[in-house]
């Protein structure tokens, strides 16, 4: 009963209770790799995440797409293993692979109980060094990319998002989708495949976070193992984001009965000294769910939208602030007038201090129910090293919260908001809008 209770939790990628009072350890292997470790003997069960800085943006030009077709290949065949031969394995093992690539990272997630380590690293090591990309393999996931691709097209949301990054973007590539297009995805051959295994999966972008029950020498000699063959450079990172939005009105015509719109303007970044203060601020104006004042005033004060929500978006070569609303193509046009008169309001006023009070408490209390198992903590140090947080972050956090004040909030609600500077992008058929210029 024991074993199948643990195999579940692989399986799962669940574990024993945990809570922010965690001691993370630095390990450093012999060829140089640094990994963060929180040491965990109660169970019999490891978390390895590991995470490639560059990620998508590292396509090649023309190709867009590679890196994500290369990414949802890897366990699908690798050595002497067929994609059913490499599942079965993973079966027998009990083991968890996964392998997910984003704008700024590829991040690979394993979770293995320790009789298993060797065999499941094994499997990663040959899925990350010797992926196979046979043909058949090729054609199925593309297929899968491609149909996605078909779906964004018809998705109000995803037109709204990608019209968005090119406002935002320009050319640089997160002013694309990571998926590429029909034409670059059907274009793309094994050889493709194999330039964007190198260009991102090399030991110069790599971070590694390890929680469970494994040992500092255990990791050391893991990490060497399991990834000291990689190459030791891979593509050189793209050029800062030229971020370049005015403020304005976009509207691409599609038929809805509800118009969905997405807005932003430029953020700013996570080594910015103001940064922290600007989370606890958006989590006032538009991040804290129904406790935000835009859904306060959007929703709750008007019905116009069942949601509306804000977030800073600080990309590493580049930063928005984004929001997204959908309403009513008859009371679209009132959401987006409500959203910019609140923008101001903060901007100008600030924020009370019951509203930031609040902010505290939920954010405080909210923080230690991020660290509910093994997979999530090692995900939150790997975070932590590609941020640039000490290793002490964890313990410190909520300190750094109650830290900020009243006139913090104020200084950086006048100084980051723009409302002006909002663009809003709305796709759907709205009343009484049409495309504005810039401002």
């Amino acid at each position: 009963m024991i074993r199948f209770f643990l195999t579940i939790c692989v399986v799962l990628g669940v574990s024993a209770p945990a809570h922010a009072d965690v001691e993370i350890q630095e390990v450093t292997s012999d060829s140089g790799l640094t990994a963060w470790l929180v040491e965990d003997h109660s169970i019999p069960f490891v978390a390895l995440e590991l995470r490639f800085r560059g990620g998508a943006s590292l396509d090649a030009p023309g190709k867009r797409g590679a890196i994500n077709l290369m990414t949802g290949l890897l366990e699908e065949g690798a050595g002497d293993m067929d994609a059913r031969g490499f599942a079965r394995a993973k079966e027998a093992l009990a083991t968890s692979l996964g392998f997910d690539v984003g704008d700024d990272s590829l991040s690979v997630s394993a979770r293995f109980l320790t009789e298993n380590k060797a065999p499941s690293m094994d499997l990663l090591r040959a899925a990350l060094q010797n992926p196979r990309f046979d043909q058949e393999a090729i054609d199925r996931v593309r297929g899968q990319v491609l149909s996605g691709i078909r779906s964004d097209a018809k998705d109000p949301n995803e037109l709204a998002s990608r019209a968005f990054d090119e406002i935002a973007f320009g050319d640089h590539p997160y002013a694309t989708s990571l998926s590429g297009t029909q034409d670059s995805v059907d274009a793309l051959t094994r050889d493709d495949l194999l330039a964007a295994h190198a260009a991102v999966l090399a030991r110069d972008r790599i971070y590694i976070g390890a929680v469970g029950d494994i040992t500092p020498e255990e990791l050391a000699a893991l990490m060497d193992d399991l990834l000291a063959d990689l190459p030791q450079t891979g593509a050189p990172m793209p050029p800062r984001a030229d971020v370049d939005i005015t403020g304005g009105l976009s509207v691409i015509p599609f038929a809805t009965p509800q118009s969905v719109a997405v807005f932003g303007h430029a953020g700013i970044a996570q080594e910015d000294p103001d940064y922290f203060t600007a989370i606890v601020l958006n989590q006032i104006l538009g991040g804290g769910g129904f406790e935000s004042r835009l859904m306060d005033e959007v929703r709750e004060k008007r019905g116009l939208t069942y949601g509306v929500y804000s977030y800073l978006l600080p990309k590493d070569l580049g930063e928005v602030y984004l929001g997204s609303v959908s309403s009513g193509n008859d009371r679209i046009a009132e959401a987006i007038e409500v959203i910019r008169e609140q923008w101001a309001v903060a901007a100008r006023e600030g924020v009370t201090q019951a509203e930031l009070d609040d902010a505290k408490t939920y954010m405080t209390g909210a923080y230690p129910l991020r660290f509910d198992g093994n997979g999530p903590i090692a995900r939150i140090m790997v975070g932590m090293q590609m941020m640039g947080l000490p290793i002490d972050y964890i313990p410190t956090r909520n300190d750094r919260v109650e830290a900020v004040t009243l006139a913090d909030v104020a200084r950086v609600a006048d100084e980051l908001l723009d409302p002006e500077g909002l663009h809003f992008v709305v796709v759907g058929e709205p009343e009484g809008l049409e495309n504005t210029p810039a401002n």
